[in-house]
């Protein structure tokens, strides 16, 4: 594990500070946009509109099966061929980092509390839409700004710990197979009408894979938080994360919200359906603005500088011992 932690460690130290070039990605297809067209084929070839329901759940089983399977394989294939290499290591921690999303991520929400600096509300509101599945138009300030860090405590444990949990305990294929899985769930694993029994088994496997980095995510903020508040926010997390409607969602945003003093969650709007979610840290203080998208952005870091920190131990401890 000493090795993958180091690789782990360099990847994520990449991502932070190149992230995903434009340049490069306009000349090659990204591998997350390859996954997600390969996702596509399988649900226009056998999600079939006229099948009957458990016909409709059958397949979808079938093809998240396969798609994890040709995930894994590829991933064995990739992790021998890098050990077979010189410096193999080097392309290796490459592909990591594109598949990591941390500086992205920051980029994308600060780009929110940016619009509101250049152009108000509307360019809030544009940047938002972005990144979250909410109608931005029916958001207010506090709205648009509550919907971007929820967005960046959801994806900091989807997009950044959860592809590094997967990638530390099972390498390679590890990484791949969530990072399809995840691309899938995205993609095929809503509750509509179209979706509901094909992406089933998808959403219900997402959900298992991301429970421990859900939880890992909220330890982090709470490490990153001020010590004096810990007990507070522990108590708050505790309370509150099972409450959400997602399984997962709740616990880095329970941790957000009671760090930063904002509750978070609670009713929202996604087009034309209504959903009514607990809040997270009730008691916090609901009226957001664009200076706590920021606050969330550097407690988002000093989450992320914690976890290098952990890998370091990691490495360390078993090079040691």
């Amino acid at each position: 594990m000493a090795e993958a932690a180091l690789v782990l460690l360099v990847a994520l130290v990449l991502d932070a500070l190149i992230g995903d070039p434009d340049w490069l990605w306009r000349h090659l297809p990204h591998p997350i946009t390859l996954i997600g067209r390969l996702i596509s084929h399988f649900d226009r070839e056998f999600n079939l509109e006229d099948a009957a329901e458990g016909t409709r759940r059958r397949l979808g089983i079938l093809v998240i099966l396969l798609l994890l399977a040709g995930a894994i394989v590829c991933g064995m294939a990739l992790a021998f061929l890098f050990k077979m290499l010189p410096f193999g290591w080097v392309p290796e921690t490459l592909l990591v980092a594109v598949l990591l999303a941390q500086r992205s991520l920051c980029q994308h929400v600060l780009s929110v509390a940016r619009g509101f600096h250049d152009n108000g509300l509307s360019g809030a509101r544009r940047a938002v839409g972005m990144i979250v599945g909410r109608d931005p138009e029916k958001l207010d300030e506090s709205g648009v700004c509550r919907a971007a860090i929820e967005s960046l405590a959801e994806n900091f444990s989807d997009g950044v710990i959860a592809p590094a949990f997967w990638y530390l305990l099972a390498g390679l294929p590890g990484l791949l197979a969530y990072k399809v899985l995840n691309t899938a769930d995205s993609m095929v694993g809503h509750r509509n009408e179209r979706h509901a029994d094909f992406g089933w088994a998808t959403a219900r496997l997402d959900d298992l894979a991301n429970l421990p980095a859900s939880r890992l995510s909220a330890l982090l903020i709470l490490l990153a938080s001020a010590p004096s508040g810990w007990h507070r926010i522990f108590r708050s997390i505790w309370q509150d994360a099972p409450k959400h409607r997602s399984p997962n969602a709740g616990w880095p945003e329970a941790a957000m919200g009671a760090s930063l003093g904002l509750a978070l969650a609670g009713p929202r709007s996604y087009g034309a359906q209504q959903v009514e979610d607990a809040w997270m840290n009730e008691k916090g203080r609901q009226a957001a603005n664009p200076q706590d998208i920021r606050r969330a952005v550097a407690l988002c870091w000093r989450s992320f500088v914690i976890l290098l920190l952990l890998l370091a131990l990691i490495a360390a401890g078993e090079m040691l011992f």
